[in-house]
């Protein structure tokens, strides 16, 4: 199950995107927000988030006008690690190397068939471990209020 958020601003390729993951059969649950009525994304990022942190969802797929504030909030959910992308080596490799499960996309940014291909590869693209679980690891140790150095 993906979880899905967006702003107002987000909002219309958000709804591409449900068009998309219908096509494809990739079940979804849509957070919000649900018309292009003014809607804060720091909201919608919270409850997409949160709903990845609880294991309800696998992943968030979320959108505003640049992908950039949407990102920055929902990396303050703990346990998030979101990228904003806007081309096809960085979507696959926040997850190959990252292992990001949240992927931000900017509606001003990106048109719907962009969006389609980076949230196909970040779906299909998977964790490849080994040396990059130790930066996840640090990661979580930052997350945690730990010092690295």
């Amino acid at each position: 199950m993906i979880a899905l958020g967006s702003d107002h601003a987000g909002f219309p390729l958000k709804e591409e995107i449900k068009k998309y993951l219908d096509n494809v059969n990739v079940k979804y649950k849509d957070y919000g927000c649900y018309s292009p009525e003014r809607f804060d994304y720091a909201i919608a990022a919270q409850k997409a988030c949160d709903a990845v942190v609880n294991g309800d969802c696998d992943r968030a797929l979320l959108f505003c006008g640049t992908g950039i504030g949407i990102s920055m909030a929902a990396n303050k959910v703990k346990g998030i690690r979101a990228a904003a992308c806007s081309d096809y080596f960085s979507a696959k490799y926040t997850r190959a190397h990252n292992d990001a499960n949240c992927l931000c996309l900017g509606a001003r940014v990106v048109g719907a068939g962009l969006a389609q291909e980076l949230v196909d590869v970040f779906l299909h693209t998977e964790f490849e471990g080994g040396r990059h679980q130790t930066r996840i690891d640090q990661i979580a140790e930052i997350e945690n209020g730990n010092k690295l150095y």
